[in-house]
């Protein structure tokens, strides 16, 4: 142990400052038994220090010499300067600063599974279910257990079925609970809409006494999928994800699970308002199990009438709303679940869509479907910018290809039926490759259609630098 009392006072409550023999510090917290390198003093824990907060998208972190510097995730850059107005200069020529700023998923993966590892505790732990009674005896096990004796190697027994679990039968577990609890037949998660299987949590939940309970158990238990490196049988919706990262949601996210409720609001923000006359206030209704509940948007919003000067604070709020209506109380207790067995900043590197990649595995893309599955508008199927694309899909690798089939549909899954059964908003929408814009713009998605639009590039490697660009850094949006 090492005096925790230094320049930047006192550790929380639970934390330890302890040093490896060859003089690299560390960090126990003893409140889930686990240990980082980070100082949790700038890694946004409450420490009663006076410092004001940071900038949205902003994060401390220190270098191996423990000198603060300060990470924009807005435009993935580093800096000494602290972005907080009033700060004092930061110190300058400091060497072993991170250079580049990009990691690559496998990078963010190691990292992950490194954390992962560090913080293993030893023996196993037993896991003993029926297949006829899988969710009631899985959920009394795991919830009877303490959080951190979830990061022990699993023993999976199915009962009559006694042998030895090299990985396989545990692998077994996690697809059949997982499908057992997602069920939305259990009315704790439901589809996002009719044609997007994705999940999400259901505001009609609480018809089950019990609901928030079995959201910290399934909290629990996603995050042992993610811990033992395991899939789970179904994902849940990018909004959902983004949710676990605390990551800001938009409008746009809207899109994926309300694709109605989403042009509503494109409407509104794209019209004049004043000159249409509409009567809308900062208060909207909705049902749930026959009852409809009125919501005000702000105190007093019954009364205030929305206008041109008001619209976008409107469509924020709205936007919030839409995201949280009426699963508050689940969210919170998932997460608290989660957060029990693996802690949430382990996350902090990753984006939604490669939780996803992690919590469902990366399906195999047969390219040849893909393609046998596209239809285009615009375009031919020979046109060169056409031939382009298909030579970029077939020349990349499963990550990539994942990354593209989430970038246009919004999720990595294909059906069990292949390309030809991929859903849109209004029924059965194969995949759609359509001409857009100048050369000079970013591709684009609407994923309640899985349609790309595909600018005229003038050459391969044009096509190629926006492509990557478009999915490694945008969220559907087009940009010129």
């Amino acid at each position: 142990m090492v005096d925790d009392d230094d320049a930047l006072g006192p550790l929380p409550a639970g934390w330890e400052k302890r040093k490896q023999p060859e003089g690299r510090v560390y960090y126990v917290n003893h409140k889930n038994r686990t240990t980082q390198w980070e100082d949790p003093r700038t890694q946004g824990q409450e420490t009663g220090m006076d410092e004001p907060p940071l900038p949205d998208g902003w994060e401390i972190r220190l270098t191996e010499d423990g000198v603060r510097y300060f990470v924009d995730h807005n435009t993935r850059t580093t800096t000494f300067q602290d972005p907080r107005p009033g700060a004092p200069k930061g110190p300058k020529g400091v060497y072993r600063v991170p250079r580049a700023y990009e990691r690559s998923f496998r990078w963010k993966l190691s990292q992950f599974r490194f954390l992962c590892q560090t913080n293993a505790l030893p023996n196993h732990i037993k896991i003993s279910v029926s297949r006829q009674t899988l969710f009631e005896d899985s959920y009394h096990q795991i919830m009877n257990a303490e959080a951190f004796a979830l990061r022990r190697r699993l023993y999976i027994i199915f009962k009559g079925e006694e042998g030895l679990d090299y990985g396989g039968v545990s692998r077994e577990w996690f697809f059949l609970l997982s499908h057992e609890v997602l069920n939305p037949m259990y009315c704790l998660f439901e589809y996002a809409n009719k044609s997007n299987y994705s999940l999400q949590i259901n505001p009609a939940s609480y018809v089950n006494p019990d609901h928030l309970q079995y959201f910290k158990f399934i909290g629990r238990f996603i995050a042992m999928a993610l811990y033992h490196g395991r899939f789970i049988y179904s994902g849940f919706t990018m909004p959902f994800y983004k949710r676990m990262l605390n990551k800001k949601l938009v409008m746009k996210d809207i899109e994926s699970i309300d694709p109605e409720f989403y042009k509503s609001l494109v409407w509104i923000k794209e019209n004049n308002i004043d000159e249409c006359g509409l009567e809308l206030y900062y208060s909207v209704d909705f049902e749930i199990l026959g009852q409809v509940i009125h919501h005000e948007l702000k105190e007093g919003g019954d009364k205030v009438r929305v206008g041109e000067d008001n619209k976008e604070d409107y469509i924020r709020l709205m936007t919030e709303w839409r995201m949280t209506r009426g699963i508050e109380e689940q969210t919170k207790a998932f997460l608290e679940g989660f957060n029990s067995v693996v802690p949430l900043e382990w996350l902090k590197y990753f984006d939604e869509r490669e939780l996803e990649l992690m919590l469902c595995g990366m399906q195999e893309i047969d390219v040849e479907d893909w393609q046998r599955n596209t239809i285009y508008r615009h375009y031919t199927r020979n046109s060169k910018q056409i031939l382009w694309f298909w030579q970029f899909v077939t020349r990349t690798d499963s990550e990539k290809r994942a990354r593209l089939l989430q970038f246009v549909t919004g999720t990595c899954r294909v059906p069990v039926g292949g390309f030809a059964e991929l859903m849109g908003s209004n029924g059965p929408q194969r995949f759609c490759i359509e001409k857009f814009g100048k050369d000079t713009w970013l591709p684009r998605s609407h994923t309640c259609f899985n349609r790309l639009d595909l600018p005229p590039y003038k050459s391969y490697d044009q096509l190629v630098e926006k492509l990557n660009y478009a999915i490694e850094e945008t969220e559907g949006f087009g940009q010129e």
